[in-house]
């Protein structure tokens, strides 16, 4: 039985871990989400600021990834579970930022730093710089945004698990992505732009709404997902045994 703990405690852990950091790095892209569906922009007008439209780090397409799974380790390893897992992934998104300013600050091998591409001539060394380069108070929102997030929804998980027992699974997974996706979408743009970069208030209050109608509506999509993890880990678990996590979760 300690096996199956183990094992699954790993891999829930592993994808938790992998989607976090792979959110950070590929999060410097900025996508839009109506044109990648082949849709006009909506051109939104919120607070007296015009043409905003779902324009998104591409971070956003792994972060509901990372709460399904923040909610299935808090369902079967508890609040001790994923604050573990939470400062590991600090942790690590730290070291890897400071191992990327490491190997920016290499000298590049003459023959790699140009490239001549179908799109023209790429400064290679720039154009690493550029990509990997976060700024620091990109760094530091991001990674405070993370962790209050991630403790805003274990709380929240569990109070409404205090009322629903083990039933009810998408209220207390859904409303506490929802309330700690709040949290985060404001957070991280507060530090980052408004305190690390002089943006005004306003305009980093409706970006983060914006972002937040994003993440409300994933929250809600994903929601039977969350029952398929649930089944899919009952049946490895076995009954006793998936009962017994979920019940010693509660008091964790």
């Amino acid at each position: 039985m300690k096996d199956k703990t183990s094992i699954l405690f790993y891999v829930l852990g592993a994808f938790f871990i992998a989607n976090a950091l792979l959110a950070e790095f590929i999060g410097v892209k900025i996508f839009s989400l109506e044109s990648t569906f082949g849709l006009e922009p909506l051109n939104l007008t919120i607070l007296g600021i015009e043409n905003l439209s779902f324009n998104l780090t591409a971070g956003v397409v792994l972060w509901p990834v990372v709460f399904i799974m923040t909610d299935i380790i808090n369902e079967y390893f508890g609040r001790k579970g994923v604050r573990f897992m939470s400062f590991t992934v600090a942790f690590l998104i730290t070291y890897a930022f400071l191992m990327v300013y490491f190997s920016m600050g290499l000298t590049p091998a003459e023959f790699w730093i140009e490239r001549t591409t179908s799109a023209g001539t790429v400064n290679m060394d720039l154009a690493f710089n550029i990509i990997f380069g976060q700024g620091l108070w990109i760094i530091v929102g991001s990674l405070t945004a993370f962790l209050v997030g991630q403790l805003v929804d274990v709380t929240v998980f569990h109070y409404f698990k205090s009322f629903t027992g083990s039933s009810k699974i998408w209220l207390r997974a859904t409303g506490s992505t929802l309330v700690s996706q709040l949290v985060d979408s404001f957070v991280v743009l507060f530090i980052a732009f408004y305190i690390g970069a002089g943006w005004d208030l306003k305009l980093v209050l409706v970006i983060g709404l914006v972002n937040y109608i994003y993440k409300f509506l994933v929250a809600v999509l994903i929601t039977p997902l969350l029952y398929i993890l649930h089944s899919v880990i009952d049946k490895y678990l076995g009954k006793e045994l998936s009962e017994k996590l979920q019940n010693e979760a509660m008091t964790k």
